[in-house]
């Protein structure tokens, strides 16, 4: 299927820059780093770097800092004068202080790297790294094994995994909880509400995807931030499965068989921004909410967090320019219509009351023990308009690997052994049961598809509002996990948020 028209539906808008220079991001002060990571930078020899280059939201701003980077002795790789963002790569040393010093200075608000380690994508035969993405071995071997995953952040959010043989509808227990099998019965989503699919890619091969993907809106954002539409480009890597279980619970059709999703009647689109190594770096995820954006996408999900930082701060200069770029990105991609919902986090981490994180950098360069993370944030998932999705259990109880925190947590959804499609190259059966806030994020996507179909001319905001509204209140438990307080009211609490989305109701509240 195709939406040609869509992309004119957005033409106008897009024509007009946003101003989101210094006025995207809501800055918390952030507490003394104890252990700053100082500037990433390019030993001789060591290969070439990614950063980002922040500058006025305008053509002409944008094509000066081109012209300053290449004087840096650098390349642009992509740039979004929406957003007045350049994507560059160097292997000089000392690429970001010749930006800083150049003729054009004065046009820079920001610098800086998109990771800690030299570019691998499309070098073939490079290191590959520890990876945390859907193309570990292992985690190929839980899915076949039905063991559990180690750890509370393994695999773009996926804490345990089970094979299924002959999954039905009726074992969906998730889609029973939010009300999305009597709701996709009575309005199953239209397919001019399009949700993009911000991940590892899909597989629209398998039975219950095929039809549902349109490869026209579809792509690759892992080159570098540059957007590949090309044929089959939106295709899973090898191994890669992570995608297309997400897609399957947003949108897996009624056909009879297999599983159904929360909104079986929408279009989904694949968006790939996970690498071969099983990274989302910042220019890839830039590239998904621009790409968003210009489709005029109605819904996105992302389900990861931005490496190779699990929480970016805004105060250290390893990680500033490229928090602000992403910053940038979601919140232009909200302003041309498209609302976004996201993962909270699989390690059981109060995002209310950041202390310290040493799970970082991840990408290589060795994390950093007890960094103080005060007023850092996970992107996107803690991006201002992002709704942040924390995960439950079929008992109604908060997912124990989900993260939590009042003022955080939007609203929750099914997160733990949540039945859904995977490639048939990886599993014959084509489904498995998988854990994660990676599972929950889904499922709200699928409630906002279903909001944007009976909401036609909301906006972002009127649909978070209506989500929430239309939410389940669950309250706190009598006893919380140890060490793990939930505080709030029985309507938003730290563990729940706004409550448990309700697909029923978005289908039959006017």
């Amino acid at each position: 299927m195709t939406h040609a028209h869509r992309r004119a539906r957005r033409t106008a808008a897009a024509a007009l820059a946003l101003a989101l220079t210094g006025a995207a991001t809501a800055t918390a002060v952030a507490g003394p780093a104890s252990a700053a990571p100082p500037i990433t930078r390019p030993a001789p020899g060591q290969g070439v770097m990614s950063y980002v280059v922040n500058t006025d939201a305008t053509p002409a701003a944008v094509a000066r800092v081109r012209v300053a980077v290449a004087r840096a002795g650098g390349s642009t790789v992509v740039d979004y004068p929406e957003i007045g963002v350049v994507v560059a790569r160097s292997a000089d040393a000392d690429f970001r202080d010749d930006v800083l010093a150049g003729h054009f200075s004065s046009l820079v608000d920001s610098v800086g790297p998109t990771r800690t380690v030299p570019v691998l994508e499309g070098v073939p035969g490079r290191w590959r790294g520890p990876g945390r993405g859907p193309q570990r071995p292992e985690m190929r071997e839980l899915l076949t094994g039905g063991a559990s995953a180690p750890g509370g952040a393994a695999a773009l959010g996926v804490v345990d995994a089970t094979a299924v043989d002959e999954p039905v509808e009726a074992v969906q227990w998730d889609m029973a909880a939010i009300g999305a099998d009597r709701a996709n019965a009575i309005e199953p989503g239209s397919p001019d509400v399009v949700v993009g699919v911000l991940d590892d890619g899909i597989d629209d091969s398998h039975p219950d995807l095929a039809g549902q993907v349109d490869r026209s809106l579809s792509g690759d954002c892992t080159g570098g931030g540059r957007f590949d539409g090309s044929e089959g480009a939106y295709l899973p890597f090898p191994g890669g499965y992570h995608g297309t279980h997400v897609a399957g619970t947003i949108g897996a059709k009624r056909d009879g068989q297999g599983v159904v999703g929360v909104a079986p009647g929408v279009t989904l689109a694949a968006v790939k921004v996970v690498s071969a190594e099983g990274f989302i770096y910042p220019e890839s995820a830039i590239c998904g909410f621009m790409h968003a954006a210009e489709e005029g996408f109605d819904v996105t999900n992302n389900s990861y967090y931005v490496d190779p930082w699990e929480f970016w701060c805004d105060d250290e200069v390893s990680q500033a320019a490229a928090r602000e770029a992403v910053t940038r990105a979601v919140a232009y991609a909200e302003s041309q219509g498209v609302v976004s919902a996201a993962a909270a986090g699989n390690s059981a981490y109060d995002l209310a009351d950041k202390t310290t994180s040493s799970s970082s950098p991840n990408d290589g360069s060795g994390a950093i023990a007890d960094r103080d993370v005060r007023g850092c944030v996970d992107m996107p998932t803690e991006l201002p308009g992002v709704v942040t999705v924390s995960a439950t259990q079929q008992d109604g109880a908060r997912s124990t690997f989900s993260n939590y925190g009042e003022g955080v947590i939007d609203v929750a959804a099914p997160g733990t052994r949540v039945i859904s499609t995977i490639p048939q190259s990886i599993l014959p059966s084509g489904y498995a049961a998988l854990s994660g806030t990676s599972m929950a994020s889904p499922h709200v996507a699928g409630v906002l598809a279903l909001l944007k179909t009976t909401h036609p001319d909301a906006t972002p905001a009127e649909l978070r509002a209506l989500l929430e509204e239309q939410a389940t209140d669950v309250p706190c438990p009598a006893t919380p996990y140890a060490g793990q307080p939930c505080t709030g009211s029985p309507e938003d609490n730290g563990y729940f948020g706004e409550g448990l989305v309700d697909a029923l109701a978005a289908v039959t509240v006017g």
